[in-house]
């Protein structure tokens, strides 16, 4: 089966091309890419006036399965994943059951090559039931294909546990992906704290919360050298430690979400659920602080932290509403609007931001490129294209976004997994 892409923009991050030319596909790996091949194909896509991309790869997304069906599936995260153009996501082991076995890695692995059109790494819990008592197999769970531990939606607050999981990681050759947030410091809070908490009559959260356990993170990371991949960063002092922490030549990374590059406190005109996220939007100085670090290279990474919920979960003030956001059909058109049209990025370094470097965290050497050779994942993506968007469009069963109706510009028009189409306009 050969697939040729035409006369497309295409962006590689790993060999710096940035220019028209043509991709062609056989099977599963890219081939040749050139101008003008004249190979005849058993399929055609014409990409001109289109960036040709490699597949996006989420590294922090909840699929709620096992557990949560409800919510969100593989099959139905997956098809949200694919119109968004991500063709491999990091699904988060917070599920009910918590995925803290080889066994349930290894089942969700085999579930979602069945169930879901795109690639799907199930990352393993770092406590057994992210009770934060006890070490999970993580072994197994590295033999099984885990690629990284991780207790995302809450820290591993014993320190000394935390430390020894990441000298086990470190042995298997797997990173840590870090939710940042000391729990005794939240007090029931649910939004940033500030004056517009106050004027909402809700308890804040502060950046210290975050900031704290980052600062903490990074140490247990520099003693133990395990690979530190920091989730949903959110503060100015977050991006402050990962530079020094580069500066030291540390193996540490920071990805931020699109809402935490966007949004703020001042967009939060009512006290309504879904502005309700974990890392909570935070001040307009922390928002352009976390610009700047994608713009000079401090955070490597662009992620989701897509988390649907229920519309009854989150029609609901903020003090009664679940914490989360859904991303996957969103983040490639928000961060093209936001951060290419006004000049934060260039087109290339959205490319490495939301594939090339989370291919390399992951260690997924044969992806994040469209160079001959690599896993044919790739997105074709229309940079003219102008709408709003619309959750009642999602193919995601999640429709919790405060960015309903908002005006964007960047639309996916192929998501193309194993050299095969997944998603087509």
């Amino acid at each position: 089966m050969k697939l040729l892409i035409r006369n497309g923009h295409v962006l590689d991050p790993f060999t710096g091309l940035d220019g028209i030319s043509d991709v062609l596909v056989e099977d599963s790996r890219i081939v040749k890419v050139a101008e003008g091949i004249q190979e005849t194909a058993d399929q055609t896509i014409d990409a001109s006036g289109s960036y040709v991309m490699p597949g996006f790869i989420d590294l922090h997304v909840h699929l709620r399965d096992p557990g949560l069906t409800h919510k969100e599936t593989l099959e139905t995260g997956g098809r949200a994943a694919a119109r968004g153009g991500v063709t491999t996501m990091c699904a988060m082991p917070n599920t009910k059951p918590v995925t803290d076995m080889k066994e349930m890695v290894a089942d969700l692995h085999r579930r979602a090559a069945e169930e879901s059109p795109v690639h799907v790494i199930q990352l393993g819990a770092v406590t057994k039931g992210e009770m934060g008592e006890e070490l999970s197999d993580i072994k197994g769970m590295a033999e099984a294909g885990c690629h990284a531990i991780s207790e995302d939606g809450k820290s591993v607050m014993d320190a000394s546990l935390y430390r020894k999981a990441m000298r086990i990681a470190k042995e298997n050759g797997i990173s840590v992906f870090a939710h940042c947030e000391d729990i005794n410091m939240v007090e029931g809070g649910v939004m940033n704290a500030g004056a517009k908490a106050e004027e909402l009559g809700v308890k804040g959260i502060s950046n210290a919360v975050e900031d704290v356990i980052v600062a903490r993170d990074i140490l247990l990371a520099k003693e133990t050298g395990v690979r530190l991949h920091l989730c949903h960063c959110s503060t100015a002092d977050s991006v402050k430690m990962i530079a020094a922490a580069k500066k030291e030549g540390l193996p540490v990374t920071g990805e931020v979400c699109p809402h935490h590059f966007i949004l703020s406190t001042d967009d939060i005109k009512e006290n309504n659920g879904q502005y309700k996220m974990n890392p909570p939007l935070r001040s307009p100085e922390d928002v352009e602080a976390l610009r700047e670090g994608l713009k000079n290279g401090i955070m490597d990474v662009i992620s989701t932290d897509h988390a649907p919920h229920a519309e009854e979960e989150k029609n609901l003030p903020m003090e009664k509403a679940f914490f989360g956001i859904v991303g996957l059909e969103t983040s490639a058109c928000l961060t093209y609007t936001e951060l290419v049209e006004k000049g934060v990025l260039t087109p290339m370094q959205m490319a490495e931001k939301m594939s090339y470097n989370p291919a390399q965290i992951l260690g997924l050497l044969d992806k994040g490129s469209i160079s001959a050779g690599k896993t044919a994942d790739i997105v074709v993506f229309d940079p003219a294209a102008e709408y709003r968007i619309d959750k009642n469009t999602f193919l995601s069963k999640g429709k919790n976004t405060p960015f309903d109706g908002y005006p964007v510009k960047g639309e996916v028009l192929y998501t193309i997994v194993d050299g095969a189409i997944v998603y087509a306009k």
